[in-house]
């Protein structure tokens, strides 16, 4: 699998944004959630949108799948502006880019393996045993191989993840959108979840957005990071630049980040 030892086809020109959010506009009645917000991903790169817990980023995702559609500004998605997409259309953008939910959004009566063969007999083109090959190397792939009989309801918070991203590669996607992949697990899980993220892109070379508002996360894994505060992008470039930033709101939440884990090193990187 030597792949990248050949030179791009397409060095010369520059690349053109595969999700992008152009001066992007939505209220909910009175109350504005994105205000004028513009930022773009690169295919095969991470794209972090950081920010306190409120609404703007997890709408951020539900544009860029189609669930909402802006006020104003436009969203290019897969290379295509979806702004004006039917529901048609956007199945077919869906094929491509696939959301792994906070919850998981597993089917509880299905086994872990069920559940991430769920995709897979979908596409109606595949055996028995090519499906049960595919699903064992997902679930190997994220760690969960064990788990390939047990229910939904057996697993831990971040083992459901775990499951509900191997799920999601089963569709082949482009692109993986993740809401909060990181709240509400244990500091380990969160870190074996974050170097799993990590895995994907490089191996698959798939382009992600991750929805976090866990600094270190981001800063492992983003090539790009757009920081949302009061509905507003008020940063957007790369984590060392956002570090470098003199923005008083960019500074405030780094320090009350720095505050949270006094002092603690991150726990080396478990190879998965």
């Amino acid at each position: 699998m030597n792949h990248h030892h050949h030179p791009h086809e397409h060095q010369s020109q520059p690349q053109s944004p595969y999700i992008e959010f152009q001066h992007v506009h939505k209220s909910f009645g009175e109350r504005t959630v994105l205000d004028d917000v513009s930022f773009y991903a690169n295919p095969g790169e991470t794209l972090c949108i950081l920010g306190r817990s409120g609404v703007g980023k997890s709408v951020s995702l539900h544009h860029i799948m189609g669930f909402l559609k802006p006020d104003s500004g436009r969203v290019i998605v897969a290379f295509e502006d979806i702004t004006d997409y039917a529901e048609q259309e956007l199945e077919r953008i869906r094929k491509k880019v696939t959301m792994v939910f906070q919850n998981g959004a597993l089917f509880d009566s299905l086994t872990v393996g069920e559940n991430v063969a769920f995709p897979l007999r979908e596409r109606r083109d595949l055996e028995e045993n090519q499906i049960f090959q595919i699903v064992d190397g997902l679930l190997d792939m994220v760690g969960v191989k064990p788990m390939r009989d047990m229910l939904p309801s057996d697993l831990s918070t971040g083992m459901k993840r775990s499951v509900a991203i191997a799920r999601a590669l089963a569709a082949q996607p482009e692109c993986i959108l993740y809401d909060e992949p990181t709240t509400m697990v244990d500091p380990l899980m969160a870190t074996l979840l974050g170097d799993l993220i990590q895995k994907l892109k490089l191996q698959l070379k798939l382009t992600s957005v991750v929805v976090t508002h866990d600094m270190r996360l981001a800063k492992k894994l983003a090539d790009r990071i757009v920081f949302l505060h009061e509905a507003r992008a008020v940063f957007f470039g790369t984590a060392k630049q956002m570090e470098e930033s003199d923005d008083p709101i960019v500074q405030q939440f780094l320090e009350l980040d720095r505050l949270i884990i006094p002092g603690k090193d991150e726990p080396p990187a478990m190879h998965v």
